[in-house]
């Protein structure tokens, strides 16, 4: 069973210290700074400031004014002296949690779900950003590691279509949950949406109002399971109503390192190349693409019907109220969570992938398409 809770300043100090003990951290070198800590343990610069009290105290690590955080010449038989309950504590009721960012509901509800189940079972949660970075999510792994995580919850970063660090925890059977991706070839536990049928339902709801001509914007599918799903389903219920696939209505090649100004241009570059398209689906920068069509002088969704994958903040109050396929991120945080506690408890012994049903909600982003409006006035 799960041991009493541990401080994180007490999980902090306890991290510094095996990155010590282990010789990540040479005598004299510099150790990451107060925000560099604060980021990656997702606590305040307080928390990080009473850790590096104590071991400043203890003679770990010494600072000097102006430079940073050093560590201090100590013999071996010193560290092993230190005490190690919070290490056996953080071995056995921490989860390390790693996503690309934290900066918009859909994450945000995925960790508050994370936190709900392991706080049921007795777990606390280590959280840390990888910046949309495959370089940082490799080191967080294992630096996550390294300090003593029971298991890890990893949110890849898009266009990830391979991670050794990943492929090395599942052939040495470390408890793994992976949220909204899966990897080709990797057997592992997973969590996400019905991205397939979320593209089908997408294009269903738009064929049904009397539209043909549908594009897909997304940033780089390849790599990416979730938008390799959507785009499948896209094209299958194209196929299903007998609607030629034209490539020229895929956009696949947005990048989270885009500037807000790259996005709107190359969107309007898209929009531009295609007039006869009168419908859109967006896995990515939703909102950009209405803003990016009614600058340019088209109306939504009287020229341009826009669906979204995954739903805004307020979505009332936007501009267009868009009509958007609704996941269930807190319940696929819960699941991963439960799942991970599973792992953990009872060893990596088969693996599952968890696949939650989505909801298309319709607003007023999507209309009947000008022709088939004109139509039906005149049956009338």
């Amino acid at each position: 069973m799960p041991n009493k809770f541990v401080p994180m300043y007490k999980k902090i100090e306890h991290y510094i210290v095996e990155q010590i003990r282990s010789e990540n951290w040479k005598p004299m070198s510099r150790i990451p700074s107060e925000n560099e800590l604060a980021d990656q343990f997702g606590v305040s610069r307080i928390t990080v400031k009473n850790a590096l009290a104590d071991l400043v105290e203890r003679g770990v690590i010494y600072r000097m004014q102006g430079k940073g955080t050093f560590v201090s010449e100590r013999k071996d038989e010193d560290l092993f002296s230190l005490g190690t309950s919070g290490a056996e504590t953080l071995l056995k009721n921490t989860v390390g949690f790693l996503l690309p960012r934290l900066d918009n509901r859909f994450t945000a509800n995925l960790l508050s779900g994370i936190e709900d189940a392991l706080s049921d079972k007795g777990y606390h949660l280590l959280f840390s950003k990888t910046n949309d970075s495959q370089e940082h999510e490799i080191r967080k792994i294992r630096e996550m590691k390294h300090a003593g995580v029971a298991g890890l919850i990893i949110y890849p970063v898009e266009g990830e279509n391979y991670n050794h660090e990943i492929l090395s925890l599942t052939l040495n059977k470390f408890p793994l949950v992976l949220l909204d991706r899966q990897f080709k070839g990797v057997e592992t536990n997973s969590v996400s949406s019905d991205h397939y049928k979320a593209g089908m339902d997408a294009v269903t709801h738009l064929i049904e109002l009397g539209h043909r001509n549908i594009g897909f914007i997304s940033t780089k599918s390849e790599g990416t399971s979730s938008i390799e799903e959507r785009l499948a389903g896209y094209e299958q219920a194209l196929e299903d109503r007998h609607i030629l696939i034209d490539r020229s209505f895929q956009m696949t090649r947005l990048s989270m390192s885009n500037s807000d100004e790259e996005v709107m241009e190359m969107i309007q570059q898209f929009l531009r190349s295609n007039p006869h398209m009168t419908g859109v689906i967006s896995s990515n920068f939703s909102p950009h693409v209405i803003q990016a069509a009614l600058a340019m002088g088209l109306r939504v969704p009287e020229d341009l019907s826009v669906v979204f994958f995954d739903d805004v903040v307020y979505p009332d109050f936007s501009v267009v109220p868009p009509t958007a396929i609704i996941q269930q991120e807190r319940e696929m945080g819960r699941e991963a969570g439960y799942l991970i506690v599973h792992q953990i408890e009872n060893g990596v012994s088969d693996y599952r992938q968890i696949k939650l049903p989505t909801k298309l909600v319709p607003r007023r982003s999507t209309g009947i398409h000008a022709a088939e409006a004109t139509t039906a006035a005149k049956d009338r």
